[in-house]
């Protein structure tokens, strides 16, 4: 009886184990999904329009230090690749 008695407490005790187990997996995947799908969220960056095209920046302050390459990107209502 003494045996038995051990063998059922080893069962319960591996049994709970490993459902502490699932249950951590489980969670730790559900809050990993969730912080993912919360940082793949696009966000309009500051300075562009919300439509989606691109605005340039006519400032005088600004067209002072543009170069002419920068300044052909904006006119073509290109997105400056150039510095």
């Amino acid at each position: 009886m003494n045996g038995i008695r051990k063998s059922v407490a080893a069962a319960a005790i591996a049994g709970s184990m490993l459902i502490g187990g699932v249950v951590g997996a489980v969670m730790y995947g559900a809050t990993t999904i969730a912080a993912s799908a919360a940082t793949t969220a696009a966000s309009p960056s500051p300075g562009t329009a919300p439509s989606g095209t691109f605005v340039p920046n006519e400032t005088a302050a600004h067209e002072a230090t543009e170069s002419a390459a920068r300044e052909a990107q904006e006119n073509a209502g290109q997105v400056p690749t150039i510095p």
